[in-house]
């Protein structure tokens, strides 16, 4: 949503650390938030649990009737107006290149930092704070606009909404990638698509930034000029603009999907436009997202060697466990644990690659750092084939799950596999990283295994009529156990490696818990998405009556009749859809979806409150840019894709994208 959220981020020419948390250069060190300070040690878990989930619903009104509270608006569709006139339109335009001059481009932006700016813009223009979505494009546009024109046009990416379609007569077909237009010059899409492939450009006509950044990380393009709606725009700036992408949007007159309307001169304005960039280009996250994906593409062998080779037929059926689980490994995704944990090392290690821009060559990283990287997402698709088939999920990154392809059986042996490859992976390296520092690792990671099995071991019992009295607080200790612990040991795998981590011992738990927290609502506000990323139905989770914090809400909301409305709806032997169908129209009368945005909000805060007090500086904006992605509102339909071929790209057999 846009709202401001932090003032310690507010600002790039603005500081965002503490002078007195600062010891002598180049020491990290962590001068906890008063919040934090009661945790004093990253091994008591249960009683961090417990008063971290109580921290973070103290003044959660859940309690309380809901007829007796006012609902909490988080509209922010009148934020997002677009202005009626071209010549106001380029007024602004104009006036945002004019302030971004005087921006600190060394770095990228933060999104309440570009609110501020955005706000501070209309302000200075006397314009009304409805136009806030279309100014935190403009400021973006000129943030970024010298560095998109320096890319060439074929390291460029033209994204194009399908809604510029002629709606009545339009003859073009949907693929994976969205419209293949048939260039009948019907609309305004065919212009662009021939001029821009003329150019060199890749075409993508199509919505969604989970894709986009998919191809970016790929390594396919450096920046993105893209035609959206502010509501498609608001969700590319959470996952593409803070990521480092340069890039160029053009804002369509409205949000509706059939025959809209742009500024078509905004377009030719940049597709035809390239000028070499002088001054240096602003660093971001690009080059070691990249890094990270290359450890499951070209290096995925040399970290990860195949053991069993053998032809015979018997040789083949032993390596069928290794086959499945290498292909899982490196299948859907977006592999984002283990980028936190090569991104926390070379935070530590002096920022080289965080300092890197797209474009630039990528950040190396030693075989042991790439493998205990890797490690981390081995736990990660074990934990994922396990709770697969404790759900009985059919469908895993767009694809049906291992126990569906495999049956039960083999699914649970790939999966212990991953965990013992895991293992393994890390007591490889122990003696360049140390053997201390090896058995700190896998003493975490082994903490986070337990930890998982214990959420999710609680997870399975709460069923039937026990789920009548589930609490918003025994909903948030399962999400601190489920989901907090991989970010946990990915998190702090990587400032091990870097060397001793004592100063972050309690910030490290308590960011992580936050933050998978509130990862985890939003997972579950997500659940209810028909067009979800990773999801073929909605509604699942209350399909299979599990403990969810919506669940524990409305719960604690319901009273009298609507209470009696709930029961009837958990445990009656209802149809599936039936069942999700009456939960959904319950949960928007108890206003729970709304209450769990609110605690979502609250996860970020307390989050970025961690995260203020932390040194070095490199390792304090990761942490904002995990605040700002992780727990970004993604709530908006985007198309599930599977990436097979694309206008200008080779193929990338195998991979979904959307999925965690």
């Amino acid at each position: 949503m846009i709202a401001a959220t932090n003032t310690m981020r507010n600002g790039n020419e603005e500081s965002t650390a503490n002078p007195t948390a600062k010891m002598a250069a180049g020491s990290p060190t962590n001068v906890q938030h008063p919040d934090a300070r009661e945790h004093v040690g990253a091994h008591q878990t249960e009683s961090h649990e417990h008063m971290e989930a109580e921290e973070a619903i103290e003044s959660h009104e859940a309690a309380v009737p809901v007829e007796d509270k006012p609902r909490r608006n988080r509209s922010t569709s009148h934020l997002k107006l677009v202005p009626e006139t071209l010549e106001l339109r380029e007024k602004l335009r104009e006036a945002a290149e004019e302030y971004a001059k005087y921006l600190d481009k060394s770095r990228p932006f933060n999104k309440s930092a570009l609110e501020s700016h955005s706000r501070k813009l209309l302000e200075q223009q006397g314009q009304p704070e409805g136009f806030l979505g279309f100014a935190m494009v403009l400021i973006g546009n000129a943030f970024w606009k010298r560095q998109f024109l320096a890319i060439p046009f074929e390291r460029r990416l033209l994204l194009l909404p399908h809604c510029l379609k002629h709606a009545d007569g339009c003859p073009a077909d949907y693929d994976e990638f969205g419209l293949d237009c048939e260039k009948c010059g019907a609309c305004s899409i065919a212009d662009y698509k021939v001029r821009a492939e003329q150019l060199g450009y890749k075409v993508l006509v199509a919505e969604g930034s989970p894709i986009v950044l998919k191809i970016i990380v790929s390594g396919h393009v450096d920046g993105i000029l893209g035609v959206a709606c502010l509501n498609v725009l608001e969700k590319a700036i959470d996952k593409v603009l803070l990521a480092g992408v340069p890039s160029y949007a053009v804002p369509l007159h409205s949000g509706d999907c059939k025959n809209t309307k742009l500024d078509e001169s905004w377009v030719w304005h940049c597709l035809e436009k390239y000028e070499p960039l002088e001054e240096s280009p602003t660093s971001g996250y690009i080059p070691m997202m990249r890094a990270s994906n290359q450890m499951f593409d070209e290096q995925f062998d040399e970290v990860l060697p195949q053991v069993r080779q053998g032809t015979s037929a018997g040789d083949l059926l032993l390596g069928e466990t290794e086959s499945i689980a290498r292909r899982w490994l490196v299948q859907g995704g977006k592999r984002l644990r283990p980028f936190i944990t090569l991104a926390a090392y070379d935070a530590v290690m002096g920022g080289v690659g965080l300092k890197s821009a797209a474009g630039d060559e990528l950040p190396t990283f030693s075989l042991e750092a790439r493998r205990t990287a890797m490690a981390i997402e081995a736990f990660h698709k074990a934990s994922l084939v396990h709770d697969d088939i404790q759900d009985n999920d059919p469908y895993r990154y767009g694809q049906e799950t291992l126990h569906r392809q495999y049956g039960v059986g083999t699914a649970i042996n790939v999966g212990d596999y991953l965990i013992g490859l895991g293992y393994r992976l890390v007591s490889q390296s122990r003696r360049e990283l140390g053997a201390e520092a090896a058995s700190d690792i896998m003493d975490r990671l082994a903490q986070a295994h337990l930890r998982l099995c214990e959420g999710q071991g609680a997870e399975l019992r709460w069923a039937g009529e026990s789920l009548l009295n589930l609490t918003t607080l025994d909903a948030m200790k399962l999400y601190a156990l489920k989901t907090s612990p991989a970010f946990d040991a990915a998190l702090y795998a990587g400032l091990r490696m870097a060397g001793p981590a004592d100063a972050y011992e309690s910030m490290v738990p308590a960011f992580c818990r936050h933050l998978g927290v509130g990862f985890q609502i939003l997972n579950d506000l997500l659940d209810w998405e028909e067009q979800a990323p990773n999801k073929i139905v909605a509604g699942r989770d209350a399909e299979l009556a599990k403990p969810t914090l919506l669940l524990a809400m409305a719960l604690e909301a319901a009273k009298g009749p609507v209470r009696d409305e709930l029961t009837s709806a958990i445990l009656e032997p209802l149809a599936a859809t039936v069942r999700s169908e009456k939960l959904r129209k319950l949960y928007h009368k108890l206003g729970v979806f709304e209450r769990a945005q609110t605690l979502v909000e609250k996860c970020r805060s307390r989050a970025e409150a961690l995260a203020d007090e932390v040194q070095p500086e490199e390792l304090r904006q990761l942490l904002y840019f995990l605040v700002d992605t992780v727990l970004a509102d993604t709530t908006v339909p985007v198309p599930q894709v599977q990436l097979v071929s694309l206008s200008g790209l080779p193929p990338l057999v195998g991979k979904t994208v959307g999925a965690t």
